[in-house]
């Protein structure tokens, strides 16, 4: 569909875990499991460093950890877990439905880009419209995951688009990172780990405070901050 509004961002690219969808929960209860189950140890500042990063790199910290699988082994025991939770309820962000509504009305394509696997992308994006979502980014399907910028540049290629055209949307450092590096405007929105400011980075505590014109300002150019800290 082509966009009504010309002065909108090319795409909407949004990161998934803690943005799109409060799943952190899910992952550190998932991890607290596992370790539990290996009498290893994981404090909760281990659970705050493994937000945003690739999944073999957390699987890689739980062994290190103590948990007495390769990291391969313990990403899919905790995709599985993870995948058992959303399959009871997908835990929307505040302002969420809304932005994804108003985006879909203005015919901008958005794609989720996360370092989740797709089977826990396929759940979440069966939870809003069909073709809410034009294309699924998935860390089971990049060479190199976040911070490396090649999740984004690879989110921007399949919409046929440019990174700096796009506006994406973060909740981690990592995600920014690598967001940042793409190219693309960047909104960092908070969750589980404060955003610090960043050059080039727009701020907003909630996506309940970001509709079309936010994305626009941001689009254009402005680093726009809403986080009032």
């Amino acid at each position: 569909m082509p966009r009504d509004l010309p002065d909108m961002p090319a795409a909407v690219l949004f990161d998934m875990d803690g943005t799109l969808v409060d799943t952190e929960p899910y992952w550190m209860r998932a991890e607290r499991e596992i370790v539990a189950q290996h009498g290893a140890t994981w404090t909760h500042e281990d659970a705050l460093a493994a937000v945003g990063q690739a999944l073999p790199t957390t699987g890689t910290m739980l062994r290190d950890a103590g948990v007495r699988l390769e990291p391969a082994e313990i990403v899919t025991w905790l995709v599985a877990r993870v995948n058992e939770q959303l399959r009871e309820r997908v835990p929307w962000r505040p302002g969420v439905p809304e932005l994804l509504a108003d985006l879909r009305g203005a015919g901008v394509p958005c794609a989720i880009v996360t370092m989740s696997y797709r089977s826990q992308a396929e759940v979440v994006a069966a939870g809003v419209p069909a073709g809410t979502f034009a294309r699924l980014v998935t860390g089971d399907e990049v060479e190199r995951g976040k911070p490396d910028p090649e999740p984004y540049l690879t989110g921007a290629r399949l919409l046929g688009v440019r990174p700096e055209d796009c506006v994406a949307i973060e909740d981690s450092g990592p995600g920014i990172t690598s967001a940042l590096a793409s190219g693309a405007r960047t909104l960092g929105v908070p969750a589980e780990v404060p955003l610090p400011p960043r050059p080039g980075l727009s701020r907003a505590a909630s996506l309940k405070q970001v509709d079309l014109g936010v994305l626009r300002q941001i689009a254009a150019g402005e680093v726009v901050d809403l986080l009032g800290d």
